[in-house]
């Protein structure tokens, strides 16, 4: 009986799948978070490409990490929290030159800038590639469980 009630105090861990299928509902959330605020500094505000997407990626990251870090990854509650926060940061700023880079390459390239649906083609691109490379560096190397 002892067995049973430690099996209920510990948190139930969640397969590859449903962990991916979190992230991904909660990365869509956080995109939204990204790309209103990067269509308000462009298309309101007037500001350059370079500087509103680096400025709306870091909003909707750091939504992103609040909210996976309770919902999504239990081993990021485990063990070493700073190195794991440490961890998280060097995976985003990797991932904010992978995805800022990539849109300012594909808009410099394209000619996009002026033109509302190739921005926004060039921006899912980018936010396509980083999402990505953040699931398999936060699931198998920040937060291995």
């Amino acid at each position: 009986m002892a067995e049973a009630q430690t099996d209920q105090t510990e948190p139930k861990r969640l397969g590859v799948v449903n962990q991916l299928i979190r992230f991904v509902v909660i990365g869509g959330g956080c995109a939204i978070i990204d790309f209103g605020t990067y269509s308000l500094m462009l298309g309101v505000l007037g500001w350059p490409v370079w500087l509103s997407r680096g400025i709306s990626f870091v909003l909707g990251t750091s939504a992103s990490y609040l909210i996976n870090r309770k919902l999504t990854f239990q081993g990021a509650n485990t063990g070493n929290t700073k190195a794991k926060a440490g961890g998280f940061a060097l995976v985003y700023i990797v991932t904010f030159f992978v995805n800022w880079g990539t849109n300012q390459l594909l808009v410099t390239m394209t000619g996009a800038e002026g033109t509302p649906w190739l921005v926004t083609l060039c921006w899912i691109i980018g936010q396509g590639l980083g999402t990505l490379i953040n699931f398999v560096m936060l699931k198998w190397v920040v937060f291995r469980e």
